[in-house]
């Protein structure tokens, strides 16, 4: 028993320092957000100006608007793509291209934004918002994709045939008995897809070229000019949104599986 307890001590300290290394710096951020010394290397005051300097800043709202441009682009792309590709693949021999899929899970990615770029410029595209969106929409179709699939592949088959029994063509079925019965996986697929675009920085580095800035880009330029406060304000405005984003697709994803009313 006194060995268990041990065990158990230890255990629990070592998961207590795990959420220490994980959380502690997240916390210093948000503390120094609201510190009043403009290097940011100790604590002068409290004032909440690098909130408003934010809030004033044209350059950050042009990077913001790209960011959610591309990211919105990307979801249109990707969730079309994988619906369609889901649902004509069932019962074909591309059913067994699924696991290609996979690969945007397995592959690092700065491989893939390596590879894109090569491909780019072999076929001499030029770097700018359209080559970020396929970008992003590439990456977004690995995790699009497997979502989209499990639940598809959950439905009951009965409702398809009856419909069809019923006289209704492959179209009207798709758009009124599978499309909507898809609508969870959708919705789950699309928040998540955003959030990787949103937050992606790899591939917007490799394919962005000097005409687009995204938001972690420009978070970067600033960070290499030197240490800000206003970057420590918006990197908490960030994750406050982010949040929001990941706490309603868990619960879309809880009330998928019964989990939640």
């Amino acid at each position: 028993m006194r060995a268990r307890g041990a065990s158990t001590f230890l255990l629990s300290l070592l998961v207590g320092l795990a959420y220490l290394f994980l959380y502690v710096p997240i916390f210093v951020l948000i503390v120094f957000s609201f510190n009043d010394n403009p290097l940011g290397y100790y604590w002068t005051g409290f004032t909440t100006r690098w909130y408003f300097e934010l809030i004033a800043s044209t350059e950050i709202w042009g990077a913001l608007k790209n960011s959610i441009l591309i990211a919105c682009s990307s979801v249109a792309v990707s969730i079309s793509m994988a619906t369609a590709f889901v649902v004509s693949a069932r019962n074909t021999a591309l059913e067994r291209l699924l696991l290609l899929f996979y690969g945007n899970l397995a592959v690092p990615e700065i491989v893939l934004a390596v590879g894109l770029l090569a491909l780019f410029y072999s076929f001499s595209v030029v770097l700018g918002m359209t080559t970020l969106i396929a970008a992003h929409s590439l990456l977004g179709l690995g995790y699009a994709v497997p979502l989209i699939y499990t639940r598809f592949e959950s439905l009951d088959r009965r409702f398809v045939e009856a419909s069809l029994d019923l006289g209704a063509t492959r179209w009207q079925t798709f758009r009124l008995i599978i499309l909507p019965l898809l609508t969870p996986a959708l919705i789950s697929s699309s928040l998540l897809v955003f959030i990787i675009s949103f937050d992606d920085f790899v591939l917007s580095f490799f394919c962005a070229g000097g005409s687009t800035q995204t938001l972690p880009m420009y978070i970067f330029s600033m960070l290499r000019a030197g240490s800000s406060p206003v970057v420590s304000a918006l990197s908490v405005s960030l994750l406050v949104g982010s949040s929001i984003l990941i706490l309603l697709f868990s619960s879309l994803q809880a009330r998928k599986a019964g989990m939640l009313p």
